[in-house]
């Protein structure tokens, strides 16, 4: 297995610390809003990162957590957390807003069938590990008190910019340029590990701390979570690339200052998915969400099959266009493999080779496109058996979980359909309009829609 490691920025080995076992921390949503697909894409790279361990044999104990408090609105420290603007902008409890967004996203996450993290848990449950960790950092001297706020002193720190490569001069007061100073911090890039209501009077969640009522910064949290729940040592460690500066770069530091030893091996990061006007985010108006997809009546197995065709650490463009040929290109896939017959005895020699350009290339920094590329030049080898491809397609599909094989009799269904498709295509080109529009109107009385793109007919279902 070779992973791209954003720590060391080149491609290694994957060697984790316990032969056979990995201990793997997916930073979890801020759940003060609903997760758009950019965030989604993010998720299912995880998913593809965790399926292809366990497909490797490991034994994977992932966990992620839900940020519920102390993500502020900006990057420098001050303004408000976002789970409060949310609570006004809906004139809810935080709590409430928390319940319905966190459900929200699990929806959403299962419908792109990523797997669930062995442990799930909201930064407001481990408060007690949040105020072990700041003390030690206090009584260790890599944090100190000012302005009745606790703040990390990153100049403690030997190599604080070792994820990032930056020199400090050549950062921004916090990480935007729009954010003024903290004038209670020492250094410009020092941050916060525990608000007082010296700064947030009226921040709704606050606990009792050595320090005054308050609540625990962002960057804390992971670092809390990951550590009281996988352990002193972590393998993979990862998110989105917006979070390497600065959340990962000070879950680093103060982590390892902490425990005074080397915490992750490994930095996993997502590119980001954009759309025809730039970066996907929360601000830009409506949120398109996988519902919101499903909604409009796309398979949300048609986003993760779009995804899984790019490289996660490629930026990746959504248009409707690519998203139409992403279902397409799927439905035709299952159709394919719905026709094959389970005849003939497993092929060990077809199968063990087969799998193995499959591990070749899924091993190779998750390359899902020639994992994919893989698969398709199974189906088309005339010399290997119906019961041999349709074993390597269900193992092929513990990775893809495009449900390429529990979608059968539905994929049969789809056969049919494709089957009326081509008798129209036929009609067209013999200029017989009337049988091609009798096919149309009998389809779309069975709440069949057909879709005629440059590619080719394909069809969505409009009711069922």
């Amino acid at each position: 297995m070779k992973l791209y490691n954003t720590l060391t920025r080149q491609i290694e080995e994957f060697k984790p610390v316990e032969e056979g076992k990995v201990k793997y921390y997916t930073c979890g949503p801020t759940v003060y809003h609903y997760a758009h697909i950019g965030n989604i894409r993010n998720y299912i790279g995880h998913d593809i990162l965790h399926r292809t361990l366990e497909y490797l044999g490991y034994q994977v104990t992932r966990a992620m957590n839900i940020t519920d408090v102390g993500h502020l609105a900006n990057d420098s420290d001050d303004g408000e957390d976002k789970m409060m603007i949310a609570s006004q902008r809906e004139h809810k409890s935080a709590m409430e807003i928390a319940d319905f967004y966190t459900k929200e996203f699990f929806k959403d996450f299962q419908k792109v069938n990523c797997k669930m993290p062995d442990l799930i848990k909201p930064a407001t449950g481990e408060i007690d590990m949040y105020i072990k960790m700041i003390t030690k950092l206090l009584e260790d001297g890599y944090a100190y008190q000012a302005g009745g706020n606790v703040y990390f002193d990153v100049t403690k720190v030997k190599d604080y910019y070792q994820l990032t490569n930056h020199v400090q001069d050549e950062l921004v007061v916090g990480a935007r340029e729009d954010v003024e100073a903290d004038e209670n911090k020492k250094n410009q890039a020092d941050f916060a590990l525990w608000f007082t209501t010296s700064k947030f009077e009226h921040q709704e969640l606050r606990w009792d701390s050595p320090w005054g009522k308050g609540y625990p910064g962002w960057h804390i949290e992971c670092s809390g979570i990951s550590i009281k729940y996988l352990g002193e040592h972590l393998d993979i460690h990862g998110g989105g690339v917006d979070n390497i500066f600065p959340h990962h770069t000070n879950e680093i530091a103060q982590s390892e200052s902490y425990l005074g030893h080397k915490w992750c091996n490994y930095w996993f990061h997502n590119e980001h998915l954009n759309d025809e006007s730039g970066k996907m985010s929360k601000s830009n108006g409506a949120i398109l969400t996988v519902s919101v997809l499903e909604e409009q009546g796309y398979n949300p197995l048609a986003f993760r099959f779009m995804v899984l065709n790019s490289h996660y650490r490629k930026q990746l463009l959504f248009t409707y266009d690519n998203l139409n040929q992403a279902e397409q290109t799927l439905k035709k896939l299952k159709s394919k493999i719905a026709s094959i017959k389970d005849e003939g005895d497993l092929d060990d020699g077809s199968f063990k080779e087969y799998n193995n350009r499959f591990i070749e290339a899924i091993s190779d920094d998750l390359n899902t496109a020639n994992a994919i590329s893989v698969l398709y030049e199974l189906l088309k080898d005339e010399q290997v058996n119906g019961h041999t491809k349709l074993d390597l397609v269900n193992k092929y599909d513990k990775v893809f979980a495009l449900n390429l094989i529990e979608e059968k009799k539905e994929s049969e269904n789809d056969a049919e359909i494709m089957a009326l498709i081509e008798k129209r295509a036929e009609a067209k080109k013999n200029k017989d309009f009337d049988l091609a529009d009798s096919i149309r109107n009998e389809l779309l009385a069975k709440g069949i829609e057909l879709l005629d793109t440059r590619e080719g007919t394909t069809y969505r279902i409009i009711n069922s």
